[in-house]
């Protein structure tokens, strides 16, 4: 280990900048976050060390370094543009035993600044030890898709029990449990939602019952698994797919994102195809409810938004009616996603002022449909479930207004590598589906939008087909 990592409390301690540029101003910035006074010695100030000095962030000494300038500082960085003065400050601070960054040659100096992830009051350092600074930042940057914002509400939470925690259990094997069993809880949970009174009032009642094992009631997570890709997921989707005892998934919900979910979870398919659901929905309701008040964390994974045309509100109801817990995850809806892949914006000022989406499983075979609507010009319309119906669609928007020229789209396994795309026209897309043996799941895109594929198409799994 090259570098020993600490951690250093500089609040109203006085910290000197020598130098005034980006690089400069930039650690300006860390050391006024972690509320130093700061000082800047520099013959001028670039324009962010400027707006530091008028906002009084910043005490300027206005001429260039001198020797003597480092008697009473507890950190100092050497920022100039000159290599000699820089080592000049490195010299001065090893004389004096004060701490001290060369921001050009770290390793030269007697600390380095690492890669920080902040979620005050949790910190999370990463260093290479001045290998590759572009390495450590990578580093961080995965870190920081697995660590919520709200770590830190987190901790300012654990911070004011632990005096309860404390007086409560005496032992401190008995505090590890309890400790742990809270920060993998729904107290986190709670708080990682921003149910922060919610969290407060679970604190308060668990260490009111002061068990040295207390037991927690399940809780459901309805996440929205987006249209395929696994990229796609939100940060909070990954996580809480991590967490849960028990998975309760749909048919499009895609392998890959399957493969993320915790491998030893139990896994439930609840799968709907047309004319044969593996699980009724009443039935799904129930079994959400039940598993929960087992104990379990239940994640109930959809393919693309949960909120459309994926029955969360029929979920949530129930569960609100049997007073379980839960949280809702948006995803990325296999319109918005598709049609993004695909090329076709879903709106565009020259073509489209407004965008329907709308289903086209239709019951019994039935049009119940606001055809009159749907037919208007000049906006897109998306149609889910619509596949097996596609020949019905057509001659409805067209026996309503809808030109039979207006372009048209499928989209087959959106976003996914297996992407099929398919552009025709109301006349033509009942053959298309026909002639290339389409498949669900498949959306349905009418609108002038579709025109702008030809130009807008990026994403290219493989042969496009026209």
């Amino acid at each position: 280990m090259n570098y020993l990592p600490i951690f250093y409390d500089i609040k109203g301690k006085h910290c000197i900048v020598v130098g005034a540029g980006p690089i400069a101003a930039r650690k300006v910035d860390l050391l006024n976050s972690a509320g130093a006074r700061v000082t800047v010695i520099a013959p001028e100030l670039a324009d962010e060390m400027t707006r530091f000095h008028q906002e009084d962030k910043i005490e300027w000494i206005n001429r260039c370094y001198q020797t003597g300038d480092l008697t009473d500082a507890w950190l100092v960085i050497a920022a100039t543009n000159n290599q000699d003065v820089n080592q000049q400050i490195v010299f001065e601070a090893e004389t004096l035993k004060i701490p001290c960054n060369r921001v050009e040659s770290p390793d030269m100096g007697s600390f380095i600044m690492p890669s920080i992830i902040n979620r005050d009051p949790v910190q999370i350092a990463v260093s290479t030890g001045g290998a590759s600074p572009v390495l450590a930042r990578l580093i961080r940057t995965n870190l920081e898709s697995c660590t919520p914002s709200a770590y830190g509400n987190l901790a300012r939470l654990v911070e004011n029990y632990r005096e309860p925690v404390k007086a409560t259990f005496k032992k401190v094997e008995e505090r590890r449990k309890f400790w742990e069993s809270v920060l993998e809880g729904p107290v986190a949970e709670h708080v990682f939602a921003g149910r922060n009174v919610d969290a407060r009032a679970l604190m308060d009642k668990l260490v009111h019952e002061a068990e040295a094992d207390p037991k927690y009631s399940g809780e459901v997570y309805l996440v929205g698994a987006g249209p395929g890709d696994p990229d796609l997921l939100t940060f909070r989707a990954l996580r809480l797919m991590q967490k849960a005892d028990v998975i309760v998934y749909d048919r499009l919900v895609s392998d890959p994102i399957m493969e993320l979910v915790r491998r030893d979870a139990e896994r439930i398919y609840a799968g709907k195809e047309r004319s044969n659901h593996a699980i009724p929905q009443e039935n799904i309701n129930q079994l959400l409810v039940r598993l929960a008040k087992e104990g379990k964390r239940v994640l109930r994974l959809k393919g693309g938004d949960n909120f459309i045309f994926g029955r969360g509100g029929e979920e949530i109801s129930e569960l609100i009616e049997e007073g379980v817990p839960f949280q809702v995850v948006p995803g990325i809806t296999a319109a918005s996603g598709c049609t993004t892949y695909a090329g076709i914006p879903l709106t565009h000022r020259d073509f489209a002022q407004a965008c329907i989406f709308v289903t086209g499983h239709l019951k019994d075979g039935t049009s119940d449909l606001n055809w009159d609507m749907l037919s208007h010009a000049n906006q897109t319309v998306v149609f889910y479930m619509g596949l097996n119906n596609v020949q019905g669609i057509c001659s409805e928007l067209k026996a309503h207004g809808r030109d039979e020229h207006t372009p048209a789209a499928l989209i087959e396994k959106g976003t996914t590598p297996e992407q099929r795309v398919f552009i025709g026209d109301l006349n033509s897309l009942p053959e298309l589906v026909h002639q290339n043996n389409v498949k669900a799941p498949t959306l349905i895109v009418v609108g002038e939008v579709v025109e702008l594929h030809e130009k807008l198409h990026w994403f290219k799994p493989g042969q496009e087909i026209k």
